[in-house]
């Protein structure tokens, strides 16, 4: 019998305008019976360190430097999967940028599917369109395996799993974004990142937590 995988997907530098060159979409993939497992974990990491702010990537900081240390440790330690695919929006020629953003996410979730097993989808709320371009997204996602049983937006606030994967997406985006890293606590953490996960790659290893693509258009 298949297993059932949640997938938590975030996005960085995805505005058309706004100044960055590379556009991340990623997720972090965590088998359904281990959701409850790993969100106690973290909780626990989080009490440990005395944080009860959101996790987010832009509001990193020197004073929690070890709880964001911790994390990276944690998310290491387990079985669970970060995926992500960057985009050189110097290369991006399209007329309607929403449209090709969600094909990017079906860029990124179509790949390493087992169609003995389902997938839960879960994405940060946008705006007030995101329920309708999601449920396009379900459909696509659906035409050729129909193993998403479920692709929907929820709150950031609502799962530290996604919390999780705003992270280290964020650190992913920082590192290639910018020439000057002058955040002395961000360069710590994506140094311990790079550590543990043999650097930022372009590569598609099974033993490895982390996997980079980026798409060549």
């Amino acid at each position: 019998m298949g297993k059932t995988y949640n997938r938590y997907c975030d996005e960085s530098c995805h505005l058309e305008n706004d100044h960055k060159r590379y556009m991340f979409l990623g997720y972090i993939s965590c088998a359904y019976n281990q959701v409850k497992i790993q969100t106690n974990r973290i909780n626990d990491i989080k009490k440990a360190h005395n944080f009860f702010a959101e996790i987010k990537w832009n509001r990193v900081s020197r004073a929690k430097l070890d709880f964001y240390l911790d994390l990276v440790d944690f998310f290491f330690s387990t079985d669970m999967k970060f995926r992500a695919i960057g985009v050189d929006k110097q290369q991006t020629v399209c007329d309607d940028f929403d449209e090709y953003y969600y094909s990017m996410y079906h860029n990124l979730l179509i790949h390493d599917i087992n169609i003995t097993h389902t997938y839960n989808v879960y994405l940060d709320i946008r705006d007030t369109l995101s329920a309708y371009k999601v449920s396009k997204l379900k459909d696509l996602l659906n035409i050729k395996y129909g193993a998403f049983r479920n692709v929907q937006n929820i709150n950031s606030k609502e799962s530290l799993l996604l919390q999780l994967a705003d992270f280290i997406l964020g650190a992913l985006s920082y590192d290639k974004n910018n020439k000057e890293q002058k955040n002395e606590a961000k360069r710590i953490i994506i140094d311990r990142i790079k550590k543990r996960s043999n650097a930022w790659c372009e590569c598609n290893c099974d033993e490895s937590s982390s996997n980079i693509f980026f798409i060549d258009l």
